[in-house]
């Protein structure tokens, strides 16, 4: 096995390669608890291996400064790449390591019981897991969107979602309000704020947070706590907004195809705008921008979308 390293700061991986005295037996269990909690994989006998990112290099030079202070020997390298491992093959490393983990979620979420009130504790905690799985999903494993999915059918209490499917919003109530959304926005919900703002309220504000209770007057959309708009049956956010405001523009309705096509990846409507879309999205969340960057560059995407489309319906 060869490994080149650079310190050019372009190298596509982190390798954390350490070594702890015998007697430091609760100390390398700790060390490796926290490697597991990084997503890491082991890479045979050599090491610990991460995509080099800011967050991971920061993350693997504590952890090397705490082994030297366990009085053990640890380096952090930049690797640029290894002779019998392709790329692809590090990436399906990586992939492997989180479908465990996502079948793991998958199977506790199917013991969860439909439930007719808010979300139960089991529940809560089992959206928590799947974000720290999320965290650590460096290269979008195919079983994120199942669990997401999943999680989400599982949040909505049973009265609520019959409530939901006949229920008309009008757009009086929603102007002038503050929404309110996961962090990280993708395809899903940064399409809904478009259409938001495009449809039914111009001025309208968006939040991001994990917890609804810290902004309980913001209208909730694509949560996973009931209340507010998001997947309904087999449909996506921007799918339910739609109906419940009764918005009927063509072209939107050419952009809900797209978007059900790539955020719940059934192939329904053989579109692939929104996939494209979406990858771009995950090209600048993988830069680090903002929640606030993320949304408004993606709601710039959508509005181009959606005047090409008007576009190309004039022209025909």
């Amino acid at each position: 096995m060869t490994i080149t390293s650079s310190n050019d700061g372009r190298t596509p991986w982190l390798l954390l390669i350490f070594r702890l005295p015998s007697s430091k037996a609760s100390e390398r269990v700790g060390v490796w608890r926290k490697l597991q909690k990084f997503g890491s994989i082991q890479l045979r006998n050599a090491g610990y291996m991460l995509p080099n990112n800011p967050v991971n290099q920061e993350r693997l030079e504590w952890l090397a400064r705490e082994i030297r202070g366990f009085k053990g020997e640890a380096s952090v390298l930049q690797v640029q790449g290894i002779d019998d491992l392709s790329p692809r093959a590090l990436v399906d490393l990586f992939r492997r390591a989180r479908a465990a983990d996502y079948e793991s979620l998958i199977e506790e979420i199917q013991k969860l019981k439909p439930g007719t009130g808010g979300p139960s504790p089991h529940s809560l905690r089992l959206q928590r897991k799947y974000e720290e799985i999320v965290e650590i999903d460096f290269f979008n494993n195919p079983l994120r969107k199942k669990a997401e999915t999943m999680l989400k059918q599982a949040e909505r209490p049973r009265v609520e979602k019959e409530k939901q499917r006949g229920e008309m919003a009008s757009k009086a109530d929603y102007r002038n309000r503050t929404w309110m959304t996961r962090p990280r926005p993708g395809i899903d919900r940064v399409s809904s704020a478009w259409l938001i703002t495009r449809f039914i309220d111009s001025n309208a504000q968006f939040v991001f947070t994990k917890d609804p209770k810290t902004h309980a007057e913001a209208v909730p959309f694509d949560m996973f706590q009931a209340g507010g708009f998001g997947h309904e049956e087999d449909h996506c956010t921007f799918e339910t907004i739609c109906r419940r405001f009764g918005i009927k523009d063509k072209a939107v309705r050419l952009i809900a195809e797209a978007i059900h096509d790539a955020d719940l990846e059934d192939g329904r409507y053989g579109r692939t705008e929104g996939i494209a879309i979406n990858n771009i999205l995950r090209g600048w969340d993988r830069q680090g921008l903002s929640n606030e960057d993320l949304l408004k560059r993606g709601m710039e995407l959508i509005e181009g979308l959606y005047l090409s489309l008007n576009g190309d319906r004039q022209r025909s």
